[in-house]
Order: C-alpha cells, then sequence, then structure tokens
C-alpha cells in the first residue's frame, strides 16, 4: 500500500460524489478533507481482515474489489463486489468495532480513507449527518436481508438466474470462473456447474468463451420466477 498525494478540491469533488457527504455544508467538507487520504493498493492486496479494527471509512476511487468471508472448511463466499464509488467498512468505521468481513483488491485500486474519529465527531455534533448515517445503514440491512431470504427461499439455479441477470445489467465483461460464480452464491463449483447445464439445456443461457449469454429471455425470465 502507497499513499497518494491529493489536494484539497480533489478531496471536496470526492466528498460531493458521496451518498454520506453529498449534501454537507462547504466548510464541513473542507473540515472533513484534513482527515482523508488516498491509499493504493496492488491486485491480490487485502485492504481489510476480518476481525482486525478498522482506520475508517473506505470509498474506492479506482478498480475493482471483493468483499468476502471465509466458512471454518476454508470455503469462500463473496459478499459484494465492490467498483468505482462504492463506499464500504461502514460498520467498523462507525461502531468502533472490528472489520466483519475481508476486502482483497481484484485489481490495482486507489481507496480514499476518512479517519473513523472524525466521523463519530460529526455523528455527534451535526444531526444531519447522522440522519444520512441511519437513512444509508437502513438501506444495508434491507439489502442484507433481501440476500439472505434469497438463500433460504430460493434454489441454487434460480439465485444463480438471477446473479447471471445482474451481471448482464452491469454489462460486466469480464468471465467468472464456476469457483467465483460459486463463491458469491454460497455454494460449492459442482453445484454451478450442474445449474449451467440444466439452463444451458433449457435453451435459456449458452456458453461461449467461459462467458454467459442469455440465448432466449423468455425461457431465462422463467428462471427467474
Amino acid at each position: 500500500m502507497k499513499l497518494i498525494e491529493t489536494g484539497t478540491k480533489e478531496k471536496i469533488k470526492v466528498l460531493l460524489g458521496n451518498e454520506y457527504f453529498d449534501d454537507l455544508p462547504q466548510t464541513m467538507l473542507v473540515e472533513i478533507t484534513e482527515f482523508m487520504s488516498l491509499r493504493e493498493y496492488p491486485r491480490g492486496t487485502v485492504l481489510l481482515w476480518e476481525g482486525d479494527l478498522c482506520d475508517g471509512l473506505y470509498i474506492l476511487e479506482s478498480g475493482s474489489a471483493k468483499i468476502f468471508r471465509v466458512s471454518p472448511q476454508g470455503r469462500q463466499y463473496i459478499v459484494r463486489i465492490l467498483q468505482e464509488g462504492d463506499t464500504f467498512a461502514e460498520v467498523p468505521a462507525f461502531d468502533g468495532g472490528a472489520n466483519p468481513v475481508n476486502v482483497e483488491a481484484l485489481e490495482i485500486c486507489q481507496a480514499w480513507v476518512i479517519n473513523s474519529e472524525k466521523l463519530h465527531t460529526l455523528v455527534m455534533t451535526h444531526p444531519i449527518f447522522a440522519q444520512k448515517v441511519l437513512g444509508n445503514f437502513g438501506r444495508m440491512l434491507r439489502g442484507m436481508v433481501h440476500k439472505v431470504s434469497e438463500m433460504a427461499f430460493y434454489q441454487v439455479t434460480h439465485r444463480l438466474a438471477r446473479l447471471i441477470a445482474e451481471m448482464s445489467e452491469e454489462k460486466s465483461t469480464s468471465p467468472w470462473t464456476q469457483e467465483q460464480l460459486a463463491a458469491r452464491l454460497g455454494t460449492v463449483r459442482e453445484v454451478v456447474a450442474r445449474s449451467l447445464k440444466e439452463m444451458e439445456r433449457s435453451g435459456a443461457i449458452k456458453m461461449e468463451d467461459r462467458k454467459i449469454q442469455i440465448a432466449d429471455k423468455e425461457i431465462f425470465a422463467q428462471w427467474l420466477e
């Protein structure tokens, strides 16, 4: 990891583009910039380790990273793929506890870090900021409940179809291995392989050069239900 030199204007532009800070007064933004730093991480570097203390709120400036957990058996579950502009480490940054997840750079990444102590001061002294934090935490909780519900109520094939649809909307060009898809779904590669073959036999998808393409939207929609 290395620190990148930046100026106040660049920092304010980042804050104005983030949902936590976008409508705060200019004076507050200038104040926050004094507690911001830009870090660069090589591909494969772990930005945050589960169980370690967190030093701040992270905003991904460039590159991509994965949030993941590892089971006692060593199986990896990918909670989320982070893209440019995404914010992460909210929970430990605001509650002062340990990181609940790991974060690893999938390519060279640059990330802004805003000091946790400064964030705590903002919550205590600025009700508007505290309300934004609560609102964002509420959305995060709803999203997590949705994920848990999908894992509880839907079979892997249906969840895989939804993931394929999500990747299609994002226009993801990078092919995912079956191990990576399994990690996203909380299952194993063999189950993903069977699910892909099942959808391919139905005519919903086709596989070309390790890329998954939707072949028939009507058939594919049935797998989403």
